[in-house]
């Protein structure tokens, strides 16, 4: 098939505003490694901006020498595992029976929880009755309300609606229980989307900020977003920190501060390439009814 000179024309001014955008992402990246990874000299003159001028790693040997970010980053760790597994097991548990024709007022309750996509009860309302139930200072008061997304609960409804009908005839007709459906059947063929939601409740699991500076209050509970903000935020970085003279004098605020970024942003750069390959397939399968 012949491209025409307007596709042509269209595809350039894509590609364009496309390569605009993924710079518009990238650089700042770029710049805040290459800060993280300069010596004090650099960065005070302001001679970086892509590339590291004067190597070094010592603004990382400060960040984990003298700042809590190893016990934030575990705190993420477990907020991001937990949470995840809390979430798709709660998820599964909605979408399953709503796919299920046979199931009795699926149509109601699949429009009551669309409803709350719509109308939410607000911060405050949420504040008092994660208090009521005493889970103040818990991860439970990150991990439940956040527990079940309407929009990520819709995708697994629409996928497993998907599935042919005839796969569970035959279990049937082989004598399988409702469980060993499950297991055997419905779960394998749904790996794509299941590694796609759960890259969905994860990245909002470890980016979560406010939810944990609403409802933590122990400072040895805190995670990587919460420490990176206050290391951002902070004026003095020696003293909101309590680090030694001699470790601010080896780098700058800034350099400690962008290796703080780095630090928060590198683990989700590891683990997205191995779901990548099933992202576009979970979404769209989940998302177009047949």
């Amino acid at each position: 098939m012949r491209i025409t000179r307007g596709e042509k024309w269209f595809n350039l001014i894509n590609y364009v505003l496309l390569s605009v955008a993924a710079l518009t992402c990238l650089l700042p990246l770029v710049n805040i490694l290459a800060v993280s990874l300069s010596s004090n000299e650099a960065i005070l003159s302001g001679k970086v901006f892509l590339l590291p001028i004067e190597m070094n790693v010592q603004a990382y040997a400060i960040l984990f020498k003298g700042t809590p970010v190893l016990n934030a980053f575990q705190n993420s760790l477990i907020l991001t595992v937990s949470g995840t597994v809390v979430a798709m097991l709660l998820t599964f548990l909605a979408a399953y029976p709503l796919s299920r024709q046979d199931f009795y007022s699926r149509k109601f309750f699949t429009l009551a929880i669309v409803f709350t996509m719509i109308f939410s009860s607000g911060v405050i309302p949420q504040y008092l009755l994660v208090k009521s139930l005493g889970l103040i200072n818990s991860y439970w008061a990150i991990w439940l309300p956040a527990a079940i997304s309407a929009y990520n609960m819709l995708i697994m409804k629409n996928y497993f609606e998907n599935l042919p009908v005839e796969l569970e005839e035959a279990a049937r007709i082989d004598g399988a229980s409702e469980l060993r459906f499950i297991g055997r059947i419905v779960l394998p063929l749904s790996v794509p989307m299941l590694a796609t939601l759960s890259l969905f409740y994860g990245v909002a699991m470890w980016n979560n900020f406010m939810s944990v500076l609403i409802y933590i209050n122990d400072a040895d509970k805190l995670n990587l977003s919460v420490l990176v903000q206050q290391m951002v935020r902070s004026q003095s970085l020696a003293q909101d920190f309590a680090l030694r003279p001699e470790d601010i004098a080896q780098s700058t605020p800034e350099g400690v501060k962008s290796a703080g970024v780095m630090v928060m942003i590198i683990p989700l750069l590891l683990v997205y390439p191995f779901i990548q390959k099933y992202f576009v397939k979970g979404v769209m399968i989940g998302a177009i009814k047949g």
